[in-house]
């Protein structure tokens, strides 16, 4: 497939609607890069090495998201590490292994970024329409990745009711990308971004608030595919910057409330090292293989959950 064909397939989000569509997908960006001659240049960050970035052969020469070659699959792997990926999450609870965590954290992150990339070759005046579809389809992918392990979970508006003197007056609502629920209950809530830039506030405040409207500590997570961005002014000076505000995450952790999780697939290294930091983010192998079953024996909250 060429790209203009690859670009218009990511462009309609109606192409995703199961996990074999979002693999499928993956695996012909992955032939395509690999064909010899298909892309302009694969460019180096010039700071951190194991980061890389594709120049397309479009008309406008597009340069690609920063890409973590210790992480992605080539088109070659991909084929096998990808029937393994969904068999490991069809018994999850069994299949807890160092190398299941980290195929099914490379499996994601292989397939989200291909879609991405693909998006960034997108004419310049629409990356504000790309990074919209590519948070949509995000969020739908983890979704559909809790629901092939077993967990019943949607998008959507959950509906709390507040109560005066013991009668409910009124309901206020509250939109999450990720609602973990058992019939009427509300188990976990969460946030699905590919990066937390201009997004972490609104996570610890949402916990917040429920608590106090509701009385009961509901889990609040928050998943995110990564926190790198591209800097520099010409392909010979692309490096990678980092987008997330430590000080921020440590302030909202310390003085308003904890989140019960934060993961990512490609983690910084000084969320592994930083005080606060390292004992709060983790890797999202650690939030699908053992802590959220945990999570889904905590206290829950009745409310009705309305279609996003």
């Amino acid at each position: 497939m060429k790209l203009d064909g690859l670009v218009k397939i990511a462009s309609n989000k109606g192409n995703f609607t199961e996990l074999k569509d979002y693999v499928g997908f993956c695996l012909e960006f992955l032939d395509f890069v690999g064909t010899r001659g298909a892309i302009q240049a694969e460019i180096v960050s010039r700071n951190e090495k194991h980061y890389r970035f594709i120049q397309f052969k479009n008309a406008e020469f597009s340069i690609s998201r920063p890409l973590n070659s210790n992480l992605l699959y080539t088109g070659k792997i991909a084929k096998t590490e990808f029937k393994t990926f969904l068999k490991v999450l069809d018994a999850v609870k069994k299949s807890d292994t160092p190398a299941n965590r980290e195929l099914v954290n490379r499996s994601v992150y292989t397939i989200q970024q291909s879609i991405g990339a693909a998006l960034d070759a997108l004419p310049a005046g629409m990356s504000n329409t790309a990074r919209k579809i590519n948070g949509d389809l995000f969020e739908r992918f983890i979704r559909l990745v809790l629901i092939r392990v077993g967990i019943e979970c949607t998008a959507g508006v959950v509906k709390v009711p507040i109560k005066v003197d013991g009668e409910e007056e009124f309901a206020m609502s509250y939109q999450h990308d990720l609602i973990i629920k058992s019939g009427q209950l509300v188990k976990i809530i969460g946030s699905v971004k590919t990066s937390s830039k201009d997004r972490l506030d609104k996570v610890f405040v949402d916990k917040f608030l429920l608590a106090k409207l509701t009385g009961k500590d509901v889990p609040h997570v928050a998943i995110f595919l990564n926190d790198v961005q591209r800097k520099g002014k010409s392909p010979k000076d692309y490096g990678v910057s980092a987008t997330f505000l430590p000080g921020h995450f440590k302030g909202y952790t310390v003085k308003l409330n904890p989140l019960d999780g934060v993961y990512y697939f490609d983690i910084r290294p000084n969320m592994l090292t930083e005080n606060i930091l390292k004992d709060h983010i983790k890797t999202f192998d650690h939030f699908l293989f053992k802590e959220l079953w945990g999570l889904l024996k905590r206290e829950a909250v009745v409310a009705k959950v309305e279609p996003k």
